[in-house]
């Protein structure tokens, strides 16, 4: 009998997902564990595996959303007998285009010669769709060069074999609707949850000299790892937070959790939308372990490679907007909730300021730490923020 193949829950809250492109056609043979399909889920674009080894069948949801255990496909011997009909997950009415239609490009149905199908719909990358989709390329018109006849990124950057279509220009002073995606819906719920919670800001300016030095000397001399100030603040966040654990907390229902181990979210402005992959147990890596992690982390982040596990279990998060590319001196940052606690970075700069009685020019940068009063009270802040300021100012206290 064949086997159904069911859409997974992928991580924690997940009730559907949209299915972007299969990765094997009706007739392949297909291995347990290979890649069968791609879908996007509320955060990431992730690889379904296979679950059994065979002949892929029947595919019975060729894209768009369907709600997590519905039956998808079927993977069985060749010829074996499968239903002649499976109903699919009614698409979602909405008045604006939501995650599942953002995903789908709309076509005049097998009216016109389209170059590589899947079911009458035009095989692209989910990359190439939405690089089509801005500058308003019709897919149709292009050759795809990637697998099967699959229209890549490239494809559309270059135009294709056929001139694509003029791009539709804004007219001056018309509204432009952007449709959500599943990401930036998951944002503007998250954002709205947090502004729920009873919060509080504290804010404070550290001297940047010796931390400054000491990335400068690691750079030195592990050429091969570039270390980060990020990387620097995820290892003193992680050790003032295992000395005031009241901080590495989240307020539940049945009581305050606070955690023994520093599991450190950065906020990554990724293409799909603002994304916080966490960093486990940092105050037991080091500065290069730390470095390492951090930029596959933000590597797979722009390339919408994170999974589920890799933004689950954060206990503090870090937002930094003081880089080159923002110089953003000072800001608060939104709590991430259920986290107890968040940490805004500003840039760091030339200040003036008192040092043994005398006026200075000084590396100094801001930290405001937004907190959640539920869990945590304020004198219990302020002093996880002294701690944090001065592992800041001698580094190698921290390490």
């Amino acid at each position: 009998m064949a086997n159904e193949v069911k859409l997974p829950r992928l991580g924690q809250g997940m009730e559907a997902g949209t299915i972007t492109r299969w990765l094997k056609s009706e007739g392949d043979a297909v291995a347990k564990g290979e890649p069968l399909f791609e879908v996007d889920t509320d955060k990431v674009t992730q690889e379904v595996e296979a679950d059994y080894g065979g002949v892929l069948l029947k595919i019975a949801v060729a894209s768009g959303e369907a709600p997590v255990g519905q039956t998808v496909a079927w993977i069985g011997e060749a010829g074996e007998p499968v239903p002649a009909a499976t109903p699919e997950a009614p698409p979602k009415e909405t008045p604006e285009p939501g995650p599942a239609q953002e995903k789908q490009v709309r076509e005049v149905p097998a009216m016109r010669e389209q170059p590589a199908t899947n079911g009458g719909r035009v095989k692209a990358s989910p990359l190439a769709r939405r690089i089509a989709r801005e500058r308003g390329v019709d897919l149709s018109s292009l050759r795809g060069t990637g697998p099967e006849g699959r229209i890549i990124a490239e494809d559309v950057e270059r135009g294709g074999t056929a001139a694509p279509a003029a791009p539709a220009a804004v007219p001056a002073g018309e509204v432009e609707l952007v449709p959500l995606t599943s990401i930036r819906r998951t944002i503007a719920r998250r954002l709205t949850a947090a502004f729920e919670v009873p919060v509080f800001q504290l804010t404070v300016s550290a001297d940047m000299t010796r931390a400054n030095a000491l990335v400068a000397r690691v750079r030195e001399l592990n050429p091969e790892v570039r270390v980060t100030v990020t990387d620097l603040l995820v290892k003193v966040s992680a050790q003032a937070l295992v000395r005031h654990r009241e901080v590495n907390a989240e307020f539940a229902e049945d009581g305050i959790r606070r955690y023994p181990s520093a599991n450190v979210g950065i906020a990554v402005a990724a293409p799909q939308g603002l994304v916080v992959p966490v960093v486990r147990a940092a105050e037991r890596l080091s500065l290069a372990e730390i470095s390492a992690r951090r930029a596959d982390l933000v590597a797979r982040a722009g390339d919408g490679k994170l999974t589920p596990q890799d933004l689950e279990g954060g206990t503090f998060t870090i937002s930094n907007l003081g880089m080159p590319q923002y110089g953003v001196e000072q800001f608060v940052a939104v709590i991430n909730p259920p986290q107890a606690a968040i940490l805004a970075v500003g840039a760091t700069g030339d200040r003036v300021v008192a040092v043994d009685g005398a006026p200075a020019v000084r590396p100094m940068v801001t930290f405001t730490l937004t907190v959640d009063h539920r869990a945590v009270d304020g004198a219990q802040a302020a002093e996880f923020l002294q701690t944090l300021k001065q592992l800041v100012e001698e580094p190698a206290l921290a390490l």
